[in-house]
């Protein structure tokens, strides 16, 4: 039997989320259809009023339902220090380990020319801009350690450099309870890099 066409059409939907393969897609789609009308309009109203009112901070390009993120805006953050990240879901990793109190700034991406990202198309002028206007002490790059992200921290550095007192980048190398043999060569090699006195 044939699954009818709206059922189909919403599996397809679920199934363009990430994480989300056909099987789990079906599932999700069969489970909604057993739920409540009422709590099947609140997902859906969560959703509209998500893509409606989440938009990105003014200052940081975070996300935010407000013209300025609440990182942004919360005065016993340290304003002088900014850590900035690729991705706005960066911000919440970094803010789930509790070890980060200043502000962030999000580029949106990280140059890569294969893939046609120029510096001009991410949130680097702004950057750039902030560093002028709020006298800012710290830049902490945390872009991901790929090629990309690399390209982009060197960038940023060489920008930066003499407009900022002092540019880091967050560590890299072996993960705490990692095993060295399932370590790969430039993991290793970072975390040889980054050694600190024992």
């Amino acid at each position: 039997m044939n699954l009818p066409v709206t059922l189909l059409q919403l599996i397809d939907e679920l199934a363009k989320l990430p994480g989300i393969g056909k099987k789990t897609a079906k599932r999700l789609a069969f489970s909604l259809l057993m739920k409540s009308e009422n709590d099947a309009l609140a997902l859906a109203d969560s959703i509209i009023n998500a893509r409606k009112r989440i938009t990105n901070c003014s200052r940081c390009f975070g996300i935010s339902d407000q013209e300025v993120c609440q990182i942004c805006t919360d005065t016993r953050r340290n304003q002088k220090v900014i850590c900035v990240v690729e991705d706005p879901r960066n911000i919440f990793t970094i803010e789930n380990s509790n070890i980060f109190d200043g502000v962030y700034h999000v580029l949106q991406g990280a140059i890569s020319p294969l893939q046609g990202i120029t510096p001009e198309k991410l949130r680097i002028a702004e950057l750039e801009q902030r560093v002028c206007d709020f006298d800012i002490q710290e830049i902490i790059i945390s872009t991901n350690p790929t090629l990309e992200g690399e390209a982009t921290a060197h960038f940023l550095m060489d920008l930066l450099h003499t407009k900022v007192p002092l540019i880091s980048r967050i560590a890299r190398g072996m993960p705490s309870g990692g095993d060295l043999e399932f370590a790969d060569t430039n993991t290793l090699a970072r975390a040889f890099e980054g050694r600190t006195k024992f």
